[in-house]
């Protein structure tokens, strides 16, 4: 497994709990090289970690006033992540990998565009599906296919495949197609703040942990290049709010805001935020 590679050379970063499911502590381990963090060790049997009634409960939130805020920005964040590629009367092949319960996808879907969608979970497959959002289990479904729009939303850290999931997509993407990929960035203003109370380290789950450096290596690896960066600037709230119950037990709505807010404000001259979209797309070969 060529992932394996990526904790060769890498030394100790920090010792991170999870939080929401098994208590267990692991290591976040710095490889210099590509500028990136791997979770140690890599759990054989990551899927208990995702299939548990805690973190279902975790992705269902019993707080209405969280619930209520989380269901506002994600509406917001549908608009934001759209106009990305969408123009009036024109209809676009889209491929979102990791899709949950499809609310993007149907988003997509009643702006005119063809879609498709993998997710690898039963429950939110089901879903999906109940609203008329028909998901694969796996990128295998799409053998052959090409689409104009690939999207991952928080999903490529989640992925023990990476090389492979990274080779699939290059081919799967058009030509002249475009790739988003959003990730949590570690090198964040809320990270370095909040340390191994980060709630976007979410260990054991998130398996790799990206720079802006890191993106751009491994996928220029494969000769997709980052054309641009787009900050979710709403992130940082968020996480910051979920980083204050890691480290205090309770959630400090207040004080979230103000570390959110700053972390936002010195990414305005880093352009470090708490979350970035990569929009790649392949390098054209001169002639």
């Amino acid at each position: 497994m060529k992932e394996k590679e990526l904790h060769n050379g890498s030394v100790p970063f920090l010792n991170c709990k999870d939080h929401l499911v098994s208590g267990e502590t692991y290591e976040v381990m710095m490889n210099g090289k590509l500028d990136m963090l791997v979770t140690s060790p890599m759990p054989p049997n990551i899927d208990e970690y995702y299939d548990s009634k805690e973190y279902q409960s975790h992705n269902e939130s019993k707080n209405l006033l969280l619930d209520k805020l989380y269901k506002g920005v994600k509406k917001r964040s549908f608009k934001t992540k759209t106009s990305l590629f969408h123009k009036e009367n024109v209809t676009l092949t889209i491929l979102d990998v990791g899709a949950g319960t499809g609310d993007f996808l149907l988003c997509c879907k009643n702006l005119g565009h063809e879609t498709s969608g993998t997710e690898p979970m039963l429950k939110p497959r089901t879903e999906a599906q109940e609203k008329g959002v028909i998901l694969s289990e796996n990128l295998n479904s799409f053998a052959g296919k090409k689409f104009d729009v690939i999207t991952l939303w928080h999903v490529l850290e989640h992925v023990p495949n990476l090389y492979e999931i990274i080779d699939q997509l290059k081919s799967m993407l058009n030509e002249d197609g475009q790739l988003f990929v959003a990730v949590p960035n570690f090198k964040s203003y809320d990270a370095a703040y909040y340390k191994e109370f980060w709630a976007a380290y979410d260990v054991p789950r998130h398996l790799w942990h990206f720079s802006q450096k890191t993106i751009q290596t491994l996928f220029e690896a494969v000769n997709l290049k980052v054309i641009k960066t787009h900050p979710m600037k709403y992130d940082s709230f968020y996480v910051s709010l979920l980083s204050e119950k890691n480290k205090k037990g309770t959630y400090n709505f207040v004080k979230a805001f103000l570390v959110g807010l700053k972390s936002n404000m010195k990414a305005l001259k880093s352009k470090e935020y708490s979350s970035l979209i990569y929009e790649l797309k392949h390098i054209q070969k001169a002639f």
